[in-house]
């Protein structure tokens, strides 16, 4: 099921690509990072102890933070982590990550949260404020702790803030791509929506793991694509990008392997 929440959504962004004529290496980028996910996911570890998921949150947060220091800076702009030939949007790459993992540190949760946030406001990047706080809203939904209700809504400020400092151009076949493609086949969005929408379903009620894992994974997957959808952010997983699907398949291989409803 996890490869299926993934593969499903990548697979119809695929179809699209190809069908609306964008480079073929789009396709090679994207149909090698499923692949890297793929294998994740069948041999994903869980994290076995609080201190190694602790340490595996730091390093996350620490990623975060990397662009603000590192670059590349378009326009003031700060979001992406070099590789090489490639620079992939970090919090696509990280953040569903830590959405799992938070799911299982409710006493923490608020304040990393909040840490993240304050990253996702000096890049300025409003997809991952949305990101996380529609992962706050999943983490409510299933604890009913007011602090992930206050934390939503502090980050909703904070990313309309990012969103007035951090919107660049929108490039083609990377973002917008549903309300782009909803002008001139709006069966064709549809059908990449359903793929989204069957992911997000599959997380929520298919998946092994924590409720809580699953419900912040599910608001991670949903902040990206309200972000890409109404402002200029990569579509998650049905565009052109490496970023969102290595991040998804990071996060789905971890949440599949939690059987347990908590770590000891």
């Amino acid at each position: 099921m996890a490869l299926a929440a993934l593969a499903l959504p990548v697979a119809a962004g695929l179809c699209y690509l190809w069908l609306a004529g964008a480079p073929p290496s789009y396709l090679a980028v994207n149909g090698g990072a499923l692949v890297l996910a793929t294998l994740w996911i069948a041999v994903a570890p869980v994290p076995t102890t609080i201190r190694l998921r602790r340490t595996l949150i730091a390093l996350i947060l620490g990623l975060l933070f990397l662009p603000i220091l590192t670059g590349p800076d378009v326009n003031g702009v700060t979001r992406w982590l070099p590789l090489g030939p490639f620079q992939l949007h970090a919090g696509m790459v990280v953040v569903p990550l830590l959405a799992v993992l938070l799911g299982e540190e409710r006493e923490l949760a608020p304040g990393l949260l909040s840490i993240a946030l304050l990253a996702a406001l000096l890049q300025p990047d409003m997809a991952t404020g949305a990101a996380l706080m529609l992962a706050a809203v999943g983490l409510y939904d299933a604890t009913k702790d007011w602090r992930f209700g206050l934390f939503a809504v502090v980050a909703f400020t904070v990313s309309l803030v990012a969103a007035m400092h951090g919107e660049l151009p929108a490039q083609p076949f990377v973002e917008r791509v549903i309300a782009t493609l909803a002008r001139s086949e709006p069966v064709g969005a549809l059908a990449l929506l359903a793929g989204l929408l069957a992911s997000f379903y599959l997380v929520i009620a298919a998946l092994p793991g924590p409720i809580a894992s699953r419900k912040a994974l599910a608001g991670c997957l949903f902040g990206f694509v309200f972000a890409g959808t109404v402002s200029n952010y990569p579509s998650p997983l049905i565009g052109y990008g490496a970023a969102p699907i290595l991040g998804f398949g990071l996060a789905l291989g971890v949440l599949a392997a939690m059987r347990a409803p908590q770590l000891r």
